[in-house]
Formats: structure tokens, sequence, C-alpha cells
């Protein structure tokens, strides 16, 4: 490449992070890997208006939360700041100037405005091609406003040109844009950057993703409780392709296959289905330790003490196939650290309303108290031996156990989780069980 690489990603604090900028943030974290360039962040912060107080914060968590780390702007710095434009009024000034030398701007009405060169300006595009846009018709635009606040076009060329980027990767709903960004270029005898916009991210529907759609916003994947990995895998693949059919690939991967001539020129499909699905397969295949990292917010959320770090990451191993979600994982493991969980009326009355359900408890309680080893599998060739002895199946006594030692009707194997919960709080549960429900019957 002719200039080294440096990109940025410029969004405006407006309260949320939507996935088509996540999406553009990470395609441009991923052309700077892949060429060893220059990732900045810059907060595009001129309209007031639309800006909320926490928004920045929330931009740097969600491209933290991807893995998506900058190397120049926001709170880190770097050799062209200040990397919010509310900073930059000097800069500003100073190119406004070198317009006004040459009779390039004009006041109308409080606003200063670019007088267009009304020709057609030519766009090549890295993903989109040759654009020919005709400018003859159009009005000229704004740069600053009456308030003396500077408009999006002027500010975001001064600031491409300062902070040297060599490419503009961006959405496709900028393309137009694009020709009045040149127009100020050539006024500033500035080589433009190389341009490359993205296709759009559509609902199923073929409609535009709005920030009301589900999964439009980053904060609710951080909200659920999706592995970030998997997010940010599920994002490469909208309009980006290995050309190989497959689905799960390691970041590192993306890095070394990524690039501009693999973005597919249609509008990409949004599944969070499909995200879902990928999320799942992330959740399985990380270590215990990730899948531990990752569970560990919600768990403290949840006000789940966990201080034993051995012996929850048992529990995880028991429910790691079972959740879809980090955000399910407390739902799911509560009564392995706490001895006061309630019963889900409608799995004690299948379970222990059966005639006999009680009485199966007690028999159980006695063969348990006899296994010396208490191991998963002693505890499954007792329990079917009991049964054997009963003649009936082991489901009448499985089903009636595990509400009596969780309260709920479903969760992982039962042996297994019997021999996690251990001897003494199993068999305390089986006799609380057994003492509560005797009496509810009376």
């Amino acid at each position: 490449m002719s200039r080294p690489v440096r990109v940025r990603f410029a969004p405006s604090p407006t309260g949320y992070l939507h996935v088509g900028g996540a999406r553009t943030a990470l395609f441009n974290w991923l052309f700077a890997r892949h060429h060893g360039g220059v990732f900045v962040l810059r907060i595009e912060d001129t309209d007031k208006s639309r800006e909320k107080e926490t928004a920045v914060q929330i931009i740097y968590d969600g491209l933290r939360w991807l893995g998506l780390e900058w190397d120049e702007g926001g709170d880190k710095g770097g050799p062209f700041g200040p990397y919010h434009q509310t900073e930059r009024n000097d800069i500003y000034h100073r190119y406004l100037k070198v317009l006004q030398r040459q009779g390039l701007v004009y006041e109308d009405e409080g606003a200063v405005r670019f007088r267009s060169p009304r020709r057609p300006v030519v766009v090549d595009d890295e993903i989109c091609g040759r654009v020919e846009f005709d400018r003859s018709l159009e009005p000229d635009m704004t740069i600053r406003r009456p308030d003396g606040s500077w408009i999006f076009h002027f500010a975001n060329v001064v600031d491409d040109i300062e902070m040297r980027i060599s490419h503009v990767i961006r959405g496709e709903d900028h393309l137009s844009n694009t020709a009045k960004h040149i127009e100020l270029y050539q006024a500033f005898e500035h080589e433009p950057p190389r341009f490359a916009h993205l296709p759009l991210i559509l609902n199923q529907d073929g409609s535009k993703m709005s920030k009301r759609d589900e999964g439009a916003s980053v904060g609710s994947y951080i909200e659920a409780g999706y592995a970030p990995e998997a997010v940010r895998n599920y994002l490469c693949l909208l309009g980006w392709s290995p050309k190989d059919n497959r689905e799960m690939i390691p970041i590192e991967e993306v890095i070394a296959l990524f690039d501009l001539n693999k973005i597919n020129r249609r509008n990409a499909a949004f599944d969070l289905n499909k995200c879902l699905w990928l999320n799942g397969q992330y959740m399985r295949q990380m270590s215990l330790e990730r899948f531990c990292e990752l569970s560990l917010p919600f768990l403290r959320a949840a006000n789940i003490k966990t201080p034993d770090t051995a012996y929850l990451l048992q529990v995880l191993v028991l429910v790691r196939e079972r959740v879809k979600l980090f955000g399910e994982v407390p739902e799911w493991v509560n009564y392995f650290f706490t001895d006061h969980y309630s019963y889900d009326p409608a799995a004690v009355a299948k379970a222990l309303g059966k005639p006999g359900a009680l009485d199966r408890l007690v028999q159980l309680a006695e063969a348990f108290r006899q296994i010396p080893d208490w191991r998963a599998d002693a505890l499954e060739a007792g329990l079917k031996s009991v049964a054997a002895k009963a003649g009936l199946k082991a489901g009448e006594f499985i089903h009636p156990a595990r509400v009596a030692v969780s309260g709920r009707a479903i969760g992982p194997s039962l042996y297994h989780m019997l021999e996690v919960l251990g001897r003494d709080r199993v068999l305390s549960r089986l006799e609380r069980t057994i003492g509560r429900f005797s009496r509810e019957q009376v």
C-alpha cells in the first residue's frame, strides 16, 4: 500500500452502540490488524442535541467487550488528538480560513456554506466499485451551523486529513456523502483516503435495523450473557466470508484472511437465532476457566456467593451443556450455593404429589446413607437397586429426588448433581423435604 494503514471508527455518542456500528468498528480493526496498521477511535460529538451523558462510556465498554481495543483516541490519546470533535475547534477554524481565502464559503442566515464546484464526482470504492454522483443540482452544503457548531461533513474530512487516515471503511448509507467529502478534499488540495462502503445490515424482512429491533444494541448481548467472542465471530460473517463455508472461525484466523475484496456486495441479513446458535458452540468449546470467567458477573449480580472456586468449577461442568446464555447460569446453579432454595410448585405437584412419593424418598435416603463411596456411579447403582426392590422404574425415585434436593424438575444429571452437592447436604435436603411435605399432606 502506498501509505501506512490508518483507519478509524468515528461514532456519535447517542446512547447505545448499534450492531451496525460495532460491525464497522470490527472491520476497521480487522483491516488494521491484517496490515499491521493503526486503529483510531474518534468521538464525533459535534451535535450536542444527540449526545447522551453516559454514551461515550457505552461505546468504550461495548468495543472493549468485543475485544476491539484501539491504538489511538478515545480515552488513550495519541499523536493526532484531541480525539473528541468538541475539543478540536481551533483546528476547524484553521481549515475554515483555508476555504475563506479561496472564496469557497459564504454566510447564509448565520450558517456557513461551502460553494460546490457543481460538477460530477467519481468515487472509486473498494467494495462498491466506480460510482458517479452528479452534484450539479445539489444545494451547497452547510459546514457550520448558526450556533457555531460544525457539521459532520466538514469535521469528518478535516479530522481524517489531520489524523492521516488512509482508508475510510464505513456503512453504505454514507456512500452518497462521499461525493461531498471528495469536494472538500479537493478544496484542501489533499489526496482523499481510499473508501470502502460496507453492505447494510438488514432484518430478515429486508427492512433496515433500527435501535428498537431485537439484537440491534450491543448492550443487549452484554446484558443477556452472550460470549463476546461469539458475537464478534457472528459480526465477522455479516458481509464477509472466508469463502469456505465455515462459520466458527478463530479471530486470529479472521485477521490473517481479512481483506476488503472478500466483503460481499449484497446487504447482510441479520439472524439473531444464528448468533444464538454460534454462541452455544462457543460456550460448549471454550475452556472451563473461560466459562467461569463469563459466568461470574451474573452470579455476583444474583448475589450468589462463590468463595470456593474448585466447587464452582465442579458445578459449572454440570450445567454448561444446558445453558444457552451466561445470564441463565444463576437460575441453573443457585441451589448449589444455598439451602434456602424455593420449590417449583408444578414440579412438587408432579413429582412429590404422586401416591407413595415421600415413602420412596425415605427409602432412597436410607439407601444413600449406606453408600461408602459418594460417587455418581455408586449413587446410580444405589437408586436403581432400591427401585428394583420396590418393583418400580428408576424414574419413580429420580424425579422426587431431583425436586427434593434442588426444588426443580429439570437440571443436570441427577447422580453427578448429588455427587457435587455432597453426602451431608443431600441427606439433609431429603430429610427436610420429607418433613415439610409430610406435614402439608396431614
